[in-house]
């Protein structure tokens, strides 16, 4: 009989996983309870492999350690918990209840508990990183490429301060999404796998395995490259705990950079400015009270799923400090960690869905842009001016706006009409006359550097 999902207590399980089963599925093979106890006796049954490599115990002892570690469900391994109120003790019986009196000593032979849990940890977030996380994020990092070549040369004002500034196109804004995102990427990419794992025992210093191998550290890098893992530099009870750090810290980072870009799309579906929206169903309601409403919700639950996960960062930094050889002021809070990264994913697949989707309005677009456009050329008038030798452009170019705005004339029309200033325009290309007649020139190389970023980050990630 299947648990009522509306009895889940966490909102990820009954709120933004019920409607998205396949990707709750994908996750769950790496972050539910049953995936921590498989990936632990993952451990085990690698330890029994290379004990029986090593002459310590026979192949078919090994086999049989294995095979129990395939069989054990994780209800058993709770069950006994109750019973021996140590987590991994209960592990550790639950395999020897199902072997032989022969294959029994070798179970979690020259191990502590910490060997079992931090190698699992390591070996399930980098393979849950390579498998889940990273190609959702090469998802989105291809849609943003797609969405920013697409764009690169539709004109959009920037804005800086909230306000109108120079021009650009809303494809180059969307490069520094492509940018951003992919840096994160690379770099979730570098700490997922760099976890580690140990099997040095109980206070790291490998006193149990050394009394049966000479080359005790040898020993354990045979252990973990048998679950795709490097040992730890340097561990005690517990690994270091900077590779979980410095990898649930891309995470965050990567989740801020989805953040930001779901703050400005929002930002642009706002009644002033129109610029995207976010497609709505024709059965979508906007406001229980408001029947004309289009919220931008799905923009604002990423964001609002940052402010959640976010935070959390801190934590991982508190449980950097484990007293003396260790302590269990991390065991609670460890056990949260995986919902960082659930939260992270569950957040770029909707960011995906939904950009996957966005309506650009160009008309709008170009009537803000033009609601402001014989302003920001201020900006060429100054440098060109001062490129001519002006002594003091900027001033002289602040008065005209200044006038501008209390004459309605174009900076143009002031620029030819003063005698001071007209010799100066005599002396302009016909190229930057050019830009000055029709300001939405004036984007630079907003279009290049798009294609440029877009094929540097396709080239490192995608191709």
């Amino acid at each position: 009989m299947e648990r009522d999902i509306f009895l889940s207590l966490s909102p990820l399980d009954h709120r933004y996983y019920a409607s998205n089963q396949s990707l709750f599925n994908q996750l769950a093979e790496f972050f539910s309870e049953n995936a921590y106890v498989r990936y632990e006796l993952k451990v085990e049954a690698a330890l029994a492999r290379v004990l029986a490599k090593r002459g310590i115990c026979s192949q078919a002892i090994a086999d049989e350690i294995e095979k129990a570690c395939e069989e054990i469900q994780p209800d058993e391994v709770y069950l006994e918990e109750e019973i021996t109120k140590h987590n991994i003790r209960a592990l550790v019986n639950c395999i020897q209840r199902r072997v032989s009196d022969a294959a029994k000593p070798y179970v979690h032979f020259t191990t502590t508990s910490v060997d079992i849990m931090d190698s699992a940890t390591a070996m399930r977030f980098k393979e849950a990183t390579e498998q889940v996380v990273v190609p959702k994020c090469l998802e989105l990092l291809s849609l943003l490429i797609e969405i920013a070549r697409r764009e690169k040369g539709t004109i959009q004002v920037g804005r800086t301060h909230g306000q109108h500034a120079v021009p650009i196109t809303f494809g180059f804004a969307m490069a520094e999404y492509v940018s951003r995102f992919g840096s994160r990427i690379e770099l979730i990419k570098q700490t997922g796998n760099n976890l580690r794992g140990k099997i040095a025992g109980a206070v790291g210093a490998y006193n149990a395995s050394n009394l049966f191998f000479d080359d005790p550290m040898e020993f354990e890098a045979e252990v973990l490259w048998e679950l795709g893992l490097q040992p730890a530099v340097y561990s005690n009870q517990i690994v270091e705990p900077e590779y979980l750090t410095d990898y649930i810290h891309a995470i965050i980072s990567a989740f801020g950079v989805i953040a930001n870009l779901a703050d400005d799309i929002r930002h642009l579906q706002r009644t002033e400015i129109g610029e995207v929206g976010e497609v709505f169903e024709a059965t979508q309601v906007g406001s229980s009270t408001m029947p004309h409403k289009r919220n931008p919700w799905n923009f604002e639950h990423v964001k609002s799923m940052w402010k959640e996960f976010m935070p959390r960062m801190i934590t991982l930094y508190a449980d950097q400090i484990s007293e003396h050889q260790r302590d269990l002021t991390n065991s609670a809070s460890g056990r949260f960690v995986p919902e960082i990264v659930v939260g992270f994913v569950a957040a770029v697949d909707r960011i995906h869905r939904v950009m996957k989707k966005l309506v650009v309005d160009y008309d709008r677009m170009k009537k803000n842009f033009e609601s402001t456009k014989e302003m920001v050329i201020a900006e060429p008038i100054y440098i060109l001016l001062a490129s001519l030798g002006h002594p003091d452009a900027h001033e002289a170019v602040r008065l005209l706006t200044l006038e501008s705005q209390q004459t309605g004339k174009s900076l143009r029309e002031l620029l030819v009409s003063k005698a001071e200033l007209f010799s100066y325009w005599n002396q302009l290309t016909p190229k930057q006359r050019e830009i000055l007649e029709n300001p939405e020139k004036y984007c630079g190389w907003a279009a290049e550097k798009t294609e440029k970023l877009c094929d540097m980050w396709e080239k490192r990630l995608l191709l």
